[in-house]
C-alpha cells in the first residue's frame, strides 16, 4: 500500500539558481543530483528529515513553462518567526494571513512558485 508522497515536480527556468533558492534560503537539503541522459539533470530537494522530496525539473528540457507544476504546503512551528527568518534570508514572503483553519505565509521562488508554510 502507499505509504507517503515521494516526490513532487517544480519546473523551473534555472536548476541551479532553484536549488541555491531552496537549499540556501529556505533551508532543505539536496538529496539528489544525478544525470537523467545527456544533458538533464535529476535534483531531489527536501525540507531536513522530510520523507518527501521536490524535484527540480528543467522546464525547457520537458517542454514546459517555469512555474508550471506542483502547489505546495510546507509546515512550521512558529508562522512569525519563519517569515522574519526568510526575510532576513531575502525571501519574499508574504504578512502572516490567520484563517479559521489556521495561520500561514507565502514564499515566492525565483520561477514564480508561490508555496506556503503554515504552522504544524
Amino acid at each position: 500500500m502507499i505509504t507517503h508522497i515521494s516526490v513532487a515536480v517544480m519546473y523551473v527556468r534555472d536548476q541551479q539558481r532553484s536549488v541555491d533558492f531552496y537549499a540556501g534560503k529556505l533551508g532543505f537539503e539536496k538529496t539528489v543530483d544525478a544525470e537523467m541522459w545527456p544533458g538533464a539533470r535529476w535534483v531531489e530537494v527536501r525540507p531536513p528529515g522530510a520523507q518527501t522530496s521536490i524535484t527540480l525539473h528543467s522546464a525547457a528540457t520537458f517542454n514546459r513553462r517555469p512555474g508550471e507544476g506542483a502547489f505546495l504546503t510546507f509546515a512550521c512551528d512558529d508562522v512569525e518567526a519563519t517569515a522574519a527568518e526568510l526575510r532576513r534570508r531575502g525571501v519574499a514572503v508574504t504578512n502572516p494571513v490567520e484563517e479559521p483553519w489556521g495561520t500561514y505565509i507565502k514564499a515566492t521562488d525565483p520561477d514564480g512558485h508561490e508555496v506556503m508554510i503554515s504552522k504544524k
